[in-house]
């Protein structure tokens, strides 16, 4: 009951309400609050007609606030009437609850007719008094009655007086003077509680007191608030009871009202119907805003859940924040580890190609020394014709070791500088847009690309993809980004991010099933994938019901970009030969990683028995050595009788038989069963050269200008030779 407690506090004083009389705008007041509100009006201007009681007509009539100066615009309170000259203005107070209070008008000095009165009745209320609700602010001009014309609230009395014997700890005795004793009995008859000696003085049990029933107080309290209010007399005629109800006016009344023709056109009802009727309504009111106070509290509880529910989801979501970002720093600390040993491993090829040649060109050099101090003292001879016998060898060697510290020679293979710059923009960029999805606006993300099927194809081991906005879509894009797997069914990676609808990528494996799918980005966030294209990067030069003839198809040529500067190229780029003496490696602008390979190189010029290298290689193998002399290639070198295998300057499988003018050699190499062999006019030349090949791999041919060779691609397999089976969808090579 607690939360009732403010509906029976007097808005003016702030305490319980004491002898609470109605107003006509359905507030209530204290009685003795509403006299010390009152505000005295000017008899001029106060219209007889707008008198207001507790009868009358229920459209009552309210003072003209800008004639009246009621509502004070400095202050935004209540200010009494200041038109007379002679009357000074009342100053006014707040109450407890905030109201402007106004202090009881001094009251005129006293006439005979008011030293007649009784001595505790309350002053007269001035005439022409004014009373405005502290409440709605509402203000009405009193009758001659003054605020006997507002009937009196006996519920709410009840109800506050109920309210405070509930609230009381203990009841007390209501007749002893000072410091009221525990009560111990309660009169029905009297309604009053004693204590013992109060009993026994005030209420003893004789005479006519002894017919009355004392009960306990408990009892008594329960008996009171049961038993029958006194009945409501009429406010204008105080000796009737009310016994009618008025519907118009929404007012009880009494016979007499009825019969003086104030409510004879009104249409009137019993009072203990509508009683009944209105606490039906009342009733079903409650009802209504029980059900909503059930719901409040019910949306109270789900309130408090979600306040807990939001702490634990914080604590949650947080712990899911660090462990994310902490698996973003390993992840960089894992690809800072693997950079790191990228460095190392430049370091260390750096290193060794510069020892390499510091050893090739000691080498070289001792050689030149000993061949200039050998011709110096052959120059020192006098036997003419012992000279001439040897000088035309002589000055064809000292051409031919002239010729060999020409172009290139001199020049270092590789530079002290570390051609590596570390791309961070992209990440740093994806750093600082990382942000959490629902912050962005939906309606602003782009719509998800569609991939343009007629104009994506591939070729060798090269994809091209074009894709285009929805035609409906009027979102900005910003750029796009497109992810491939890894041909192995593995997880899709970034390869182009950027605002072009087209792109083609490169390096591919042959004969592999890739993925791909592409989306679009703004500000706003990222658009959803578009639907994933299959793509295959390769076909069957034959049936694939032929498994003996399965091999993968690629054209490619050789590679002027990567080659060595002495190499000379024509035949769009199928013919190479050499201008110098020393052999130099040329290899092809397509690699290889996975399927079976086969290649053929036509010698068109061979002169004074070179021996041409052919085979494979890594991308960063030596330029200006014989193909085979470093870690990153696996040769066959051959000249016009026999031929050896050669790998990191090792020479294995000499084999009988060499080539000449119009011979063809053959590689072919097998990512199925991980092997490279070599042909010389179509029959296999010594057993299998190497086993174990994995990675990716260049045709590659070392020459010089004795050799000139043209390259044949896209051909099948030998009949001879059965590759291993082919690769399962998903296997890695």
């Amino acid at each position: 009951m607690e939360e009732m407690e403010e509906e029976l506090k007097c808005p003016v004083c702030g305490s319980f309400f004491r002898e609470p009389i109605i107003l006509p705008c359905s507030h209530n007041i204290c009685l003795a609050c509403a006299r010390n509100i009152l505000v005295q009006t000017p008899d001029a201007e106060s219209p007889q007609s707008s008198r207001a009681s507790g009868s009358g007509v229920s459209d009552y009539d309210y003072l003209d606030l800008d004639k009246m100066s009621l509502y004070s615009e400095a202050d935004s309170g209540y200010g009494s009437y200041g038109g007379f000259a002679s009357a000074p203005t009342t100053p006014c107070q707040k109450s407890p609850n905030g109201v402007r209070v106004f202090p009881p008008a001094v009251p005129p000095p006293p006439s005979q007719h008011h030293l007649l009165q009784h001595p505790g009745s309350l002053p007269p209320i001035p005439r022409n008094s004014c009373i405005t609700c502290p409440q709605c602010h509402r203000s009405l001009i009193l009758d001659d009655r003054g605020l006997r014309g507002f009937p009196k609230n006996r519920v709410l009395e009840g109800v506050v007086d109920r309210y405070q014997q509930s609230k009381a700890a203990a009841l007390k005795c209501q007749l002893c003077e000072k410091s009221p004793k525990e009560a111990t009995v309660m009169c029905e008859q009297c309604d009053v509680f004693y204590c013992d000696p109060c009993r026994l003085r005030c209420h003893p049990p004789r005479g006519p007191l002894a017919k009355h029933r004392l009960v306990p107080p408990a009892q008594g309290r329960i008996s009171r608030r049961t038993s029958p209010r006194k009945i409501s007399t009429c406010t204008e005629h105080e000796l009737e009871n009310l016994s009618m109800y008025c519907v118009q006016c929404k007012m009880p009344v009494c016979y007499q009202c009825l019969e003086e023709g104030k409510h004879s056109t009104h249409e009137v009802k019993a009072l203990g119907a509508m009683w009944k009727l209105h606490k039906g309504q009342l009733s079903q009111a409650l009802n209504i805003l029980s059900d909503r106070a059930t719901e409040a509290k019910e949306f109270l509880v789900q309130l408090r859940n979600m306040v807990q529910h939001i702490q634990e989801n914080g604590v949650e979501f947080e712990a899911c924040l660090v462990a994310q970002c902490d698996a973003l720093i390993d992840a960089l600390n894992r690809r800072k580890g693997q950079l790191l040993s990228r460095v190392n491993k430049e370091h260390e090829h750096k290193l060794k190609v510069v020892r390499d040649q510091i050893a090739h060109c000691t080498v070289k050099l001792r050689q030149t020394t000993g061949l200039m101090e050998y011709c110096l003292e052959v120059i020192k001879e006098n036997d003419p014709s012992g000279f001439l016998q040897i000088s035309d060898a002589l000055i064809r060697r000292v051409h031919m070791t002239e010729s060999q510290w020409g172009k290139g020679t001199l020049t270092p293979r590789m530079t002290s500088d570390f051609d590596l710059t570390l791309d961070s923009g992209p990440l740093l960029q994806t750093i600082h847009q990382l942000d959490f999805v629902q912050m962005k606006v939906p309606s602003s993300v782009p719509a998800a690309p569609m991939l343009q099927l007629e104009e994506c194809c591939t070729q060798n081991n090269s994809a091209t993809l074009s894709w285009k906005q929805p035609p409906l879509s009027t979102i900005a894009v910003d750029g796009y980004i497109l992810e491939l797997d890894d041909g192995n069914g593995g997880q899709f990676r970034e390869v182009y991010v950027g605002k072009e609808t087209i792109c083609t990528v490169d390096g591919l494996h042959f004969n592999s099933t890739y993925k791909s799918r592409v989306k679009a980005f703004n500000a706003s966030g990222v658009s959803q994938y578009s639907k994933t294209l299959v793509m295959q990067t390769s076909e069957t030069g034959l049936p694939p019901c032929d498994i003996k003839t399965i091999a993968t198809v690629a054209w490619f040529t050789f590679d002027p970009a990567s080659a060595h500067p002495d190499i000379i190229f024509s035949n769009d780029n199928l013919t190479v030969t050499c201008n110098s003496y020393d052999d130099r490696v040329v290899m092809g602008n397509t690699g290889f990683s996975r399927g079976v390979h086969y290649w053929e190189m036509c010698v068109d010029r061979y002169d004074n028995h070179p021996d041409p290298a052919f085979g494979v290689a890594r991308g960063d193998v030596l330029k200006d050595v014989m193909l085979g002399k470093d870690d990153k290639a696996w040769a066959m070198y051959v000249d016009n009788n026999r031929s050896w295998f050669m790998h990191n300057n090792s020479h294995t499988s000499r084999t009988d038989g060499g080539i000449s003018k119009g011979a063809t050699v053959g590689v072919l190499l097998d990512f199925t069963r991980g092997i490279l062999l070599f042909l010389i006019n179509d029959e296999q030349q010594g057993p299998i050269a190497f086993e174990g090949m994995e990675g990716l791999f260049y045709p590659a041919i070392s020459l010089n200008r004795n050799v000139q060779v043209t390259l044949h691609t896209g051909l099948p397999i030998p009949d001879f030779y059965t590759p291993g089976e082919p690769e399962p969808p998903g296997s890695v090579c």
